[in-house]
């Protein structure tokens, strides 16, 4: 993959018996979940008593894995069911840090096409997915004049926020944000595991973690994903107020069990939220209630998703255009013949000169192409032809 992007699962739920006024939905005479169906504390409730539910929240969470489009066509279609519930709506996009907010005011406003928003947001350098992803869900808000909220911070940042810690930066920097409530002993253990599992490739901004060792390597880590939640949430807190719901698009990892951004949302006062998660639906067993407040019960979606083109390398920027920094066995790049340390300085006959732009190439590749790449290899140019695998065949 071009961008190591480690999801952490967890997730909270609220049990059925301490929420008044939600209805059950009709169930078969085999008690069998359902795909399409609401689950809240174990039961399937309907959709007409989730969104009210829902829209008498402050905060609403939406969790995603950020390359799946079925969780984001779920996003979407919730967005406009909580709109219909709620007059007055903002979303918080994990996907871009403070410093996007001015490209996102004026993409809500309908001053920028795609292409320049994409550009003035730095879309690809923050956040590397596909925008095709989310394209609808910003067109959605656009559309009905629902602001978008920058949440995050940049890396940069919060690596130093990290490890030199909160004093150590004047609130401006850090765009007011507070140091976070200390991790759950549940959460830091469920961290840790995560970390133990790849301890080469979860650095403080997962991203490897060479000049770190033992302990203190898992304390930066644990204290950059708290500084990420508390972020996220202290963006999402920021936006609430009587008349509006604030709902936070953000990846599963930061809303499991409870933990994530609705623990330090908590510790902000703010205690009227609710985390969804759509969640895949295997055989006749029970979804798991603990994943979140309520799930949504997804069929299988592999059928129906084309998976995005991947060059199977982690890169990073370099002198003279886009370095790769490791290379998956039985990735493409691999089998192309890429290797560790190579620069590559074009791609598809344009220059690269970020990562950023190698990643953009590599998602508008069709399948079945080649994709000749220019590299430095030690002081010397070299093109390298990658062959991207043939669609799968209809069915």
């Amino acid at each position: 993959m071009l961008r190591l992007a480690p999801a952490l699962r967890a997730l909270w739920l609220v049990p059925l018996a301490s929420v008044s006024g939600i209805s059950l939905a009709a169930t078969d005479g085999d008690q069998c979940a359902h795909p399409g169906q609401w689950w809240q504390g174990g039961q399937a409730v309907t959709a007409n008593s989730l969104f009210e539910q829902a829209a008498d929240q402050d905060v609403v969470l939406l969790g995603e894995y950020h390359d799946r489009m079925s969780h984001h066509r779920w996003q979407l279609h919730t967005l406009a069911g909580l709109a219909a519930h709620r007059d007055k709506m903002a979303i918080g996009l994990e996907m871009l840090p403070r410093d996007a907010q001015p490209a996102l005011d004026a993409w809500v406003a309908g001053e920028l096409s795609e292409a320049q928003f994409l550009q003035q947001s730095q879309w690809q350098e923050a956040w590397g997915f596909d925008p095709d992803l989310y394209l609808p869900i910003l067109h959605f808000a656009r559309m009905q004049q629902i602001p978008l909220l920058a949440i995050n911070i940049k890396p940069a940042l919060r690596r130093r926020l990290a490890t030199e810690g909160f004093d150590a930066v004047s609130a401006e920097q850090r765009f007011n944000i507070e140091a976070p409530a200390p991790a759950s002993d549940a959460y830091r253990q469920r961290l840790e595991q995560s970390f133990q599992m790849h301890p080469t490739s979860m650095g403080a901004e997962g991203h490897g973690n060479e000049d770190q060792e033992g302990d203190n390597a898992f304390e930066t880590f644990l204290n950059a994903q708290l500084t990420w939640d508390a972020a996220m949430a202290d963006g999402l807190a920021s936006a609430v107020d009587d008349d509006t719901l604030v709902v936070g698009l953000m990846g599963v990892g930061h809303l499991a069990y409870g933990d994530g951004v609705p623990y330090q949302l908590e510790a902000m006062d703010i205690t009227d939220t609710l985390s969804l998660m759509p969640t895949p639906l295997e055989a006749c067993e029970p979804p798991d209630s603990q994943l979140a407040d309520v799930l949504y019960l997804l069929g299988d979606e592999a059928a129906a998703e084309t998976p995005p083109p991947r060059l199977g390398v982690q890169i990073a920027p370099g002198e003279d255009g886009v370095s790769i920094v490791a290379i998956r066995e039985d990735s493409l790049a691999h089998e192309a013949g890429l290797q560790p340390d190579d620069t590559v300085t074009q791609a598809a006959g344009q220059e690269v000169r970020a990562p950023g732009e190698l990643i953009a190439t590599v998602q508008r590749q069709a399948p079945g192409t080649l994709l000749p790449l220019e590299i430095l290899r030690d002081g010397s140019r070299q093109e390298i032809l990658v062959r991207f695998p043939p669609a799968a065949p209809l069915r």
